[in-house]
């Protein structure tokens, strides 16, 4: 369901899927007037976010209403409102959630979807190469990480990078705090820790959902899965940056090998 830019039709007998990886783009053409009234073809590189709908809303729902939610994630739900919400954003549905949905009732969708989706989050073929960054320290392995990371499509990159952001936030607010008038004001007790050990599962996955019993997953399997996922937590903001020298690197190769996309990214600008 994301807008896109026109086609580079000068490039349709070569298409450059390094120009497709980098998504270039310009804010300025999310204005949905651009479109009013044009038969327009679906372009290599689309411009908004590819966050799901119900990932996007459930965390905006808990920023909102849960993140002083005492075992946000924890606390038990209600399956009957849980499964009731799922339909209806199954459906397609404009589901509003609102203060009068059950912080809990949303955070177990939220596990839900993540856990039951065909291919995981993080994909499956890049299952061992995340888990084999558990045993190294410091830079190395952010540098590990963040390559991974550069290797996720589109949809499953916009929507890592937006649930991370999430768990960061729920994790800050982990700890009591003091209003002005003195009062304690308590923390949600979702430690990096405890977040990456309910959504490691979910996220990097083996095996797709009832091929296989979990209970089978190695203890030092389980305890990798644990330990990328705090990383990915603690450092999203610099994984997910890429660097200018990087960024210079991609425009030399693009010179190379797409010298006509380098003319019109200069014509864009």
């Amino acid at each position: 369901g994301a807008m896109s830019v026109d086609s580079i039709t000068d490039l349709s007998d070569n298409t450059s899927e390094l120009l497709e990886a980098l998504q270039l783009s310009h804010p300025h053409e999310l204005d949905p007037r651009r479109c009013l009234g044009k038969n327009k073809m679906l372009s290599l590189n689309p411009i908004t976010w590819q966050v799901p709908r119900i990932v996007d809303r459930c965390c905006k729902h808990i920023e909102t209403h849960g993140l002083r939610t005492v075992g946000i994630f924890r606390v038990g739900s209600s399956k009957k409102r849980v499964q009731q919400l799922r339909e209806e954003f199954d459906q397609g549905l404009d589901v509003f959630l609102d203060e009068h949905q059950s912080v809990h009732d949303v955070a177990a969708l939220l596990k839900e979807f993540l856990r039951d989706m065909p291919d995981s989050l993080i994909p499956r073929e890049l299952y061992a190469a995340f888990l084999s960054t558990a045993s190294m320290e410091g830079p190395a392995q952010l540098a590990a990480l963040q390559l991974l990371l550069f290797l996720l499509p589109p949809c499953h990159s916009d929507t890592l990078h937006r649930l991370l952001r999430f768990l960061s936030e729920v994790a800050r607010h982990a700890e009591s705090s003091w209003g002005p008038q003195g009062q304690e004001i308590p923390g949600n007790k979702m430690t990096v820790s405890n977040l990456a050990t309910i959504f490691g599962p979910n996220i990097l996955q083996k095996e797709k959902p009832g091929e296989k019993d979990p209970g089978a997953m190695t203890f030092e399997d389980s305890t990798a899965i644990i330990l990328v996922l705090q990383r990915l937590i603690e450092h999203y903001q610099t994984l997910f940056m890429v660097s200018p020298e990087m960024q210079c690197d991609v425009l030399r190769r693009l010179f190379q090998t797409d010298p006509d996309v380098i003319d019109y990214l200069l014509r864009r600008k």
